[in-house]
């Protein structure tokens, strides 16, 4: 949410690639960013340095950083602001999602009532029966037993 946040406000196109971590998005062929909330020493910007290369050119987005900002040529390093900080939810894993219980549902009942409606007998009797229809659930509501909407 951070990394799309600054993205959109520094005017990059938000594309994170799973296998640079430093490559959250890009504006030009050869212009990207990172976000991180780290305090980022020098060693460490001099490590995503060398890994951009000279070619190339990388915003870093973070939360501080300790080295002067024009000790490195191919990286711009700028401090998130507070105000895009404050809005972001931390340590948050619920999302407040309304999860409900559902009703307990009676397969085996099910079965055995088809299983003696059909008069077969014995194990095999399972196993050629027809898919039951869907449940009447809130998830399921309005659909058939192929899944189409009725």
């Amino acid at each position: 949410m951070l990394a799309e946040a600054m993205c959109k406000l520094e005017g990059f196109r938000y594309a994170p690639d799973p296998e640079v971590f430093w490559l959250h998005g890009k504006s030009t062929e050869h212009d990207f960013i990172y976000v991180t909330t780290q305090n980022l020493s020098r060693e460490q910007l001099r490590f995503i340095s060398d890994q951009v290369g000279s070619e190339r050119t990388l915003l870093i987005c973070c939360a501080a950083f300790r080295a002067r900002k024009d000790d490195f040529p191919n990286l711009t390093v700028k401090k998130i602001p507070q105000a895009v900080l404050t809005r972001c939810e931390w340590g948050r894993d619920d999302y407040s999602l309304n999860v409900e219980e559902q009703p307990a549902v009676h397969i085996v009942e099910e079965a055995k009532a088809a299983a003696g409606a059909n008069g077969a007998k014995g194990k095999s009797a399972g196993r050629h029966r027809k898919a039951s229809a869907v449940q009447e659930l809130p998830l399921f509501a309005g659909l058939d037993n192929e899944g189409n909407r009725k």
